[in-house]
């Protein structure tokens, strides 16, 4: 086998056995096409590679403007592939088990206020079945704090709305209970019963959110929806299905919420990617500390006598 025959198979494990996201398994191709575009350029072979050759390689990131964050993920790529490789009994060891890629700079999430998430919902107010399914859709993924590919990928069958409750299928193939509030409840329960039977068309379609063919809707299609109700409610910031996910759960933190819980309710693996929304939370207390303090500083004494 040749080197990229490897790199397809590298790529053939990360869908099959590990489950990763067609999104997430293209970027490792990406990734790894770049290298392999290195390796023929410098005359290297897969099997020859020095951790100083892969310095090079990150030099030419560095001079090409790569980002820190791009860069780090790059190298994490092209370590997790050679770590495949020893692995499959390729190469004898990793010459990159011990390389880190640049420290990412922390980026707190962006979010959106209580206010425009409420404007953001209400602005789906149509009474068509589409309608009712947009505004199920929107309920949906804030209450439940979901990613894209777990709300799309819901079927029917998921739900619980008695007891309020949806099961999603996560990173990784795993699988969580999510929470649905009383809103959530209360418009899906009129999309199953005045929408989506007019999508359905008579199919036995599983899915829970279906287009107007009677079949499952689409990631892209979802982002669109968003910004279309972004618009309509007049919000003057980039809105996509994420960052629905980022108000959930900083509004949660923000409510007092258990850190832990909130990492369950995410599907989170470790509690390090859920506390980068209490730094947001932390900050916003920050910021109104200080508008607080400079707000009293700014009033005069209350005249005496």
């Amino acid at each position: 086998m040749t080197g990229w025959d490897w790199a397809r198979a590298y790529l053939r494990h990360l869908s099959a056995e590990r489950n990763l996201s067609p999104y997430t398994v293209r970027n490792y191709a990406t990734d790894l096409r770049q290298f392999f575009h290195f390796l023929e350029r410098e005359g290297l072979e897969l099997g020859s590679l020095t951790r100083q050759d892969f310095r090079i390689y990150l030099a030419l990131l560095h001079q090409r403007g790569t980002a820190p964050a791009s860069v780090a993920r790059k190298v994490s790529t092209v370590r997790s592939f050679y770590k495949f490789l020893v692995r499959e009994g390729v190469v004898p060891s990793n010459p990159l088990a011990e390389v880190r890629g640049p420290r990412r700079p922390r980026r707190l999430p962006s979010y959106l206020t209580y206010e425009h998430v409420a404007a953001l919902i209400e602005a789906a107010d149509e009474e068509s079945p589409q309608g009712l399914r947009d505004r199920a859709l929107l309920e949906l993924v804030y209450a439940a704090g979901v990613r894209l590919s777990e709300a799309v990928g819901l079927d029917v069958d998921d739900l619980d709305l008695d007891e309020a409750t949806a099961r999603v299928m996560g990173k990784g193939g795993k699988e969580r209970i999510v929470l649905l509030g009383a809103p959530a409840v209360a418009a899906l329960r009129r999309y199953l019963s005045e929408g989506r039977p007019f999508l359905a068309r008579g199919r036995h379609e599983r899915a829970l959110f279906l287009n107007r063919d009677g079949q499952r809707l689409s990631g892209r299609w979802v982002q669109e929806v968003i910004k279309k109700y972004a618009l309509k409610a007049g919000i003057d910031k980039r809105v996509w299905p994420h960052l629905l996910r980022h108000s959930f759960a900083t509004h949660l933190l923000d409510g007092g919420a258990d850190l832990r819980v909130v990492q369950e309710l995410l599907g989170h693996a470790t509690p390090t990617s859920t506390q980068v929304y209490l730094h947001v939370t932390q900050e916003r207390q920050r910021q109104r500390y200080l508008e607080a303090f400079r707000n009293r500083r700014g009033r005069r004494p209350a005249a005496q006598g």
